[in-house]
C-alpha cells in the first residue's frame, strides 16, 4: 500500500514538474509576442514613448495607417510583391522537391548513392555562403530588381530539401507498384493516379514550406530588389525608422497571422508527414 502510495506521489511530482516547464518555457516564447502586439497599438509610434516594455498610451490608427499612409511606406504593395514570391515560388517548389524526392525513392539508377551523400553534405552549408555567386549570376542574367529572380532561386534550392518527402516516399508498400505494373501502368500514370492520392499529408507539408520561407525570407530579397516599388513585406519593415516603430510592429503581426492560421489548420497533415518522411531516410 505505501509502496503504490510512493508511486502515486511520484508521479503527481512529475506531472507537476512537466507542467511547470512547459508554462515557464510558453510564457518566455510568449512574451515578445505579446510585447509586439501591445507596441503595434502604440499610439506615439515611437519606440521612446514606450514606459519600461509597454506603450504609454493605445490606439488602433497605426493598422489603419499601415494601409493607407503608403506615401513613404507603400505596405499593400510589398504585401502583393510578397504573397506573388510565395505562391509562385511554393507551386514550383513543391513540383520540383516531389519530383526529386519520388526518383531518387522510387527508382534505382547509377550515381543515385552518391547524388545522396552529396545532397546531404550540401544542405550542411548555410545559405548565405551562396549570396555572392548568387549575386554575381543574376547581375549577369539581367535579374536585378525582378521578383521573377526571386520565385526561381527559392524554387531551384527546394529540392535540396527533399529527404523528409523521400522517406515518405519509401514507406509506400511497393507491392501497390507492382500491381499496377502488372495491370500495364506506366510510370507518370503510377505516380499521378497512385502515389499522389497517397500523398496528401507529405503534398501539405512541403507546400506549405515551400510557401513560408519566401514569405518571411529577408536577406535574398534585400541583396537583390533595390526598387521601393519591388520590396517584400520583410525588406520593407526593416526600413522604417524608430520613430515608425509601432507601423513596424503591426507589419510584423499582420505578416505572421496567415502562417500561423494555416499552421494552425493544416497541423494534422504536417506531423503525419514529418513523422512518416522520418521512418527511413
Amino acid at each position: 500500500m505505501r509502496k503504490r502510495k510512493n508511486i502515486h506521489v511520484k508521479s503527481l511530482m512529475e506531472v507537476v514538474l512537466t507542467y511547470s516547464a512547459l508554462i515557464l518555457v510558453s510564457g518566455i516564447f510568449f512574451f515578445p509576442v505579446l510585447w509586439l502586439i501591445l507596441a503595434s497599438f502604440s499610439k506615439s509610434g515611437s519606440i521612446y514613448d514606450f514606459k519600461g516594455f509597454f506603450p504609454s498610451s493605445y490606439s488602433a490608427r497605426t493598422y489603419r495607417q499601415l494601409f493607407t499612409d503608403i506615401e513613404m511606406y507603400n505596405y499593400p504593395v510589398w504585401l502583393k510583391n510578397t504573397l506573388f514570391v510565395s505562391a509562385f515560388s511554393c507551386v514550383l517548389g513543391t513540383i520540383l522537391v516531389i519530383l526529386t524526392a519520388y526518383t531518387m525513392s522510387r527508382f534505382r539508377f547509377w550515381m543515385r548513392k552518391p547524388l545522396m551523400k552529396a545532397t546531404l553534405v550540401l544542405s550542411m552549408f548555410p545559405g548565405f555562403m551562396t549570396m555572392t555567386a548568387v549575386y554575381l549570376i543574376m547581375v549577369n542574367f539581367g535579374l536585378i530588381n525582378n521578383l521573377w529572380s526571386l520565385v526561381l532561386i527559392y524554387a531551384a534550392g527546394a529540392p535540396m530539401s527533399y529527404l523528409v518527402q523521400k522517406g515518405y516516399f519509401d514507406t509506400i508498400n511497393h507491392s501497390i507498384y507492382e500491381a499496377a505494373r502488372i495491370d500495364g501502368a506506366t510510370n507518370p500514370v503510377i505516380f499521378i493516379k497512385m502515389t499522389l492520392p497517397l500523398s496528401k499529408p507529405i503534398l501539405v507539408y512541403t507546400a506549405l514550406t515551400s510557401f513560408a520561407w519566401p514569405w518571411s525570407d529577408f536577406i535574398l530579397p534585400n541583396l537583390l530588389l533595390k526598387n521601393r516599388d519591388l520590396w517584400t513585406v520583410a525588406v520593407g519593415l526593416t526600413h522604417m525608422g524608430e520613430t515608425e516603430f509601432a507601423r513596424f510592429a503591426a507589419g510584423a503581426i499582420f505578416i505572421a497571422v496567415p502562417i500561423v492560421i494555416l499552421y494552425f489548420a493544416l497541423s494534422k497533415f504536417l506531423v503525419a508527414g514529418v513523422s512518416d518522411g522520418a521512418v527511413k531516410g
